[in-house]
């Protein structure tokens, strides 16, 4: 299975702006485009309190950084990390295999 995963991994006391942000800029990059992302996840460190990740999902490697050359995400970038509180950290993950139980099919 191909596929490529941005992992955007943030530390805020702000997170109510960061999805707020993150809503705003959502629906202006979901237009259909093939770069656009194929999902997003937004999930919280149990053991780290304040310590946020955001994980995206895209078609490949090749879609992503044409999603990321785009306005909407360098404003995102931008207005993000005045909303953290150490600059985000960016993962960027080629997907090797993704599996789901028999059961869940």
């Amino acid at each position: 299975m191909a596929g490529f995963i941005q992992i955007i991994e943030m530390h805020t006391s702000r997170m109510d702006e960061v999805e707020a942000l993150g809503k705003e800029i959502r629906a202006r990059l979901d237009d259909g485009r093939p770069s656009s992302p194929l999902r997003g996840t937004i999930a919280a460190d149990r053991d780290r309190p304040g310590v946020y990740f955001n994980l995206v999902e895209f078609a490949s490697y090749e879609a992503a950084m044409e999603n990321s050359s785009r306005p909407e995400t360098g404003e995102f970038a931008a207005r993000l990390g005045k909303l953290c509180d150490e600059p985000p950290k960016f993962y960027n993950l080629d997907v090797r295999e993704v599996w789901e139980p028999q059961s869940q099919r």
